[in-house]
């Protein structure tokens, strides 16, 4: 297990880099990851993900910065110099092995001895659901046994410093994507690996990871807990990314305690700065917008009910904005709900994208650095 360094990362698939856009992953990530910890990699396809994950791994070397595993500065070294297991988004097996094989392989090349193998083949063989299939062949087996065998491959040994997954869970069946999340979270809690995941499902990011790291662009615009990601979202994109259906952004004008959208006035907790961007936007999530029949509030238009059992989603139109609102499964929704009501508290203001601190949350950060 290891502390991960990233320490000034930049890569750039082009010999020559001249402007930003010329790196895949944007000047410069500095990250302290810790040891014991399981991280997800979240956004969308091309963001940077896979790039980090095979720069971590050796696989690629970056353009500039450095990787530190503890205080070991193992930027230039080989993937096989790291120490480190991977699983790929599509299952590595050998065919002619017998699962027990597949399973004992990186522990039998690096020398264990008999009894070690036995032994901690048949404690991962439990956990993932394979000890009545030690003795087959892995060949003819599902796709979901094969990516089982490839998870357990690379959770068999007890010494590496990270085990990394890339998309590991792409080629498996929905029910027992969450069968093998569970046994990955309950793999991570019981021998403590340091672990990265790679994934684009925000389901997958959040129900396995301690930390989430969303990127965007090539570059990490949060890394946080998933309450953290839900009640504070740092850049609009997280705020949309996250949650189903993600938070309400709009275009709006702060003055002070007061955000106007299309001449509405609606209050928010705290005094702000007119912030000096050329897009200001205020962010709440659905969760809490108030759907009412009364006379105050931001005027809109229902479009739309889903039920979806647990809950509502009421989709409606400002202006040619939607605005999404989460009400409970058992609300009855009328012609006469046509206002919106925001709770100040959860309304987060956003420059160009990223949140902007009122005035009072800047003094205490000033007074608490």
């Amino acid at each position: 297990m290891a502390k991960i360094t990233l320490s000034n990362l930049a890569h750039s698939y082009s010999d020559i880099p001249v402007t930003r856009d010329d790196f895949q992953l944007k000047p410069t990530i500095d990250h302290v990851w810790n040891d014991g910890e399981a991280y997800a990699l979240l956004g969308p396809s091309g963001c940077g993900k896979t790039t980090l994950l095979n720069i971590i791994s050796g696989l690629l070397v970056p353009s500039q910065g450095r990787i530190l595993f503890d205080e070991t500065d193992i930027t230039e070294l080989p993937t096989a110099a790291r120490n480190v297991a991977q699983v790929f988004q599509f299952p590595v097996v050998y065919d002619t092995m017998t699962v027990f094989e597949n399973l004992a392989f990186p522990l039998r090349n690096r020398g264990a001895s008999a009894d070690y193998v036995t032994r901690r083949v048949k404690t991962i063989a439990e956990m993932i659901g394979l000890s009545d299939s030690l003795d087959s062949r892995a060949h003819g087996l599902t796709a979901d046994a094969k990516q089982k065998i490839s998870l357990g491959r690379g959770m068999v040994r007890e010494d590496v410093a990270a085990i990394l997954f890339d998309e590991p869970l792409t080629v498996i069946d929905p029910h027992m994507k969450w069968e093998l999340r569970t046994e990955l979270k309950a793999l991570h809690r019981e021998f403590e690996h340091t672990m990265i995941y790679v994934t684009h499902d925000q389901t997958e990011a959040l129900t396995f990871a301690d930390k989430v790291v969303v990127m965007l662009d090539g570059e990490v615009v949060q890394l946080g807990t998933p309450v953290e990601l839900f009640n504070r979202p740092e850049h609009t994109f997280v705020g949309f990314f996250i949650g189903s259906p993600g938070m309400n952004v709009l275009e709006a004008k702060v003055e002070g305690d007061t955000a106007l959208l299309g001449g509405c006035a609606i209050p928010l907790h705290h005094g702000y700065k007119q912030p000096d961007a050329s897009r200001v936007e205020i962010g709440v999530r659905p969760e809490f917008v108030t759907l009412t029949d009364g006379e105050d509030g931001l005027p809109v238009k229902v479009e739309r009910v889903e039920d979806i059992g647990r809950h509502k989603i009421v989709r409606t139109d400002f202006n040619g904005s939607e605005i999404n609102v989460i009400v409970p499964e058992d609300a009855s929704i009328s012609d006469r709900h046509n206002r919106l009501k925001f709770d100040p508290a959860a309304i987060h203001v956003y420059a160009d994208g990223w949140i902007v601190d009122g005035e009072d949350q800047a003094r205490q950060k000033g007074a608490s650095s």
